[in-house]
């Protein structure tokens, strides 16, 4: 994905150019379904015809719904969609609205089932012989290890791979692509490489936002010094425990090392417990295994490990703490009422560069539709997600993001969906999808989430952390 120094960021900045240009879709969680069908409608036919070829080589045109029906002409009322996935409330919601014109159009009703152990119940449930209708999959590593072990997840008609084709990224399709086989459209997409905080406690104490990461730390040391804590964090997520930790690897990674080596690191060119890999980890130590530093608000370091992700920027309301890394759909998990704006409650600053030498690295991630069987209503809804109707519609239900190109612009209107657009339209900007989730999930959502919680709950050391997590890489 990425090449040598120059080169590389020109070649990055060009593979995600579809998606920068269109990482754009959150809106005000007041939204109401009616309001979501009405955008959706609205730019499907703003979009015009788009032609594809679904399973009974048909070809459609107009609006979602009418693809859908020509596509799919048998009737759906009553049908099923049985959706599984890792989100939970309240970010839901958001979804489940962005479906709703799904339902509306064909009659069918998606089942929604959230796992907070979706990595190992997927696999109980395939083995079992009852897999869900439509898994979201949070791992591309995942998606493929299922894909090779198993061979249950059915490839999408060829309209839903047009529409692919047709609207978002090839890098995107790829992620959803196992030994060249297109398996999985894009759902979502995150930018991860944020630092929220409170404009007003900033303002207050006459802190400013740092633009460096010796800045960062220095502001990290100045608050220390007054015996508050610079940051909160929270690593707890259920059988996922210790995600937030990868985040915060991958991050230092990509500003320490560079693309180049983070795709090494990726692909097990390197070694998981390579020194570049060791230098990050122990930088990512100074801030989250520091006492000094963290846990505001929940008491010593080892309270990052139960303490779960949601809330572990929480504190920062109170006072008890400054800042907390964490993504862009960090926005739904603030109170109703927080005030997310530039001079509001909370807000969100870009996680500075070391250098100017890798660019502006962006850390990244999303969710891919994998499919258990090729039902008409499972493969319509695969189709749904595909289009510029369902893009508008989850923009329009609340604060997250996806990928399409076609999505309207207008639909936006989330401070931190506006502030991830305009990271992604700068043009050192260097996109670079989440490690955990590309390795093999043995690795990635495996030993790695396992080992850092040990690292950081049980003060485990930098080199058994990292020498366990090679040690669980699969031969060959």
């Amino acid at each position: 994905m990425f090449s040598s120094n120059k080169r590389k960021i020109t070649a990055a900045v060009a593979g995600i150019s579809a998606l920068a240009l269109t990482l754009s879709a959150c809106s005000s969680t007041s939204s109401t379904s009616s309001s979501s069908t009405s955008a959706a409608s609205t730019s499907a036919a703003a979009s015009g015809s788009a032609a594809a070829s679904g399973s009974a080589g048909a070809e459609a045109t107009g609006d979602f719904c009418t693809q859908i029906k020509q596509l799919w002409p048998d009737d759906m009322t009553g049908k099923t969609v049985d959706y599984y996935t890792t989100v939970s409330t309240p970010e839901d919601q958001i979804w489940q609205t962005s479906f709703k014109p799904f339902e509306d159009c064909t009659g069918a009703k998606i089942q929604w089932e959230s796992s907070k152990s979706f990595e190992t119940d997927i696999k109980v449930r395939i083995d079992s012989g009852n897999p869900p209708d439509i898994a979201a999959f949070p791992q591309p590593g995942l998606l493929s290890s299922i894909v090779s072990s198993s061979g249950a997840v059915k490839k999408p008609p060829q309209a839903v791979a047009d529409n692919v084709d047709k609207y978002y990224s090839a890098q995107e399709k790829a992620y959803g692509t196992v030994n060249g086989i297109f398996f999985a459209p894009p759902l979502d997409a995150n930018v991860k490489s944020f630092v929220w905080y409170s404009p007003k406690a900033f303002a207050a104490a006459g802190y400013t936002v740092p633009t460096t990461f010796d800045e960062l730390t220095a502001l990290s040391d100045k608050i220390a010094a007054t015996g508050k804590k610079p940051w909160c964090a929270g690593i707890g997520s259920g059988d996922a425990t210790g995600w937030p930790a990868t985040d915060w690897l991958e991050d230092i990674v990509l500003r320490q090392s560079g693309p180049d080596v983070y795709e090494q690191w990726v692909n097990h060119q390197i070694p998981f417990n390579d020194p570049q890999i060791a230098s990050a980890l122990a930088e990512v130590g100074k801030f989250l295994k520091n006492p000094q530093y963290v846990n505001g608000g929940f008491g010593d370091v080892a309270t990052i490990a139960s303490t779960a992700f949601g809330d572990g920027g929480l504190p920062i309301l109170k006072g008890d703490c400054f800042m907390h890394r964490q993504a862009n759909f960090y926005e739904s998990f603030w109170p109703a009422g927080t005030n997310v704006a530039e001079d509001g409650d909370v807000y969100a600053f870009y996680l500075p560069t070391m250098s100017d030498e890798f660019g502006k690295p962006i850390l990244g991630g999303g969710t891919f539709a994998g499919a258990f069987n090729d039902k008409p209503e499972v493969q319509a809804f695969q189709y749904y997600v595909t289009t510029p109707a369902w893009s508008d519609a989850y923009a329009a239900a609340g604060t997250n993001i996806t990928g399409n190109k076609a999505l309207d612009p207008s639909v936006i209107k989330s401070p931190i969906a506006k502030l991830s657009y305009a990271i992604l339209q700068d043009p050192k900007a260097v996109f670079a999808f989440d490690a955990s989730d590309r390795m093999p999930s043995e690795v990635g959502s495996g030993a790695e989430w396992k080992q850092l919680t040990a690292w950081i709950a049980q003060n485990q050391d930098d080199a058994t952390t990292l020498n366990n997590i090679e040690a669980a890489w699969p031969a060959g």
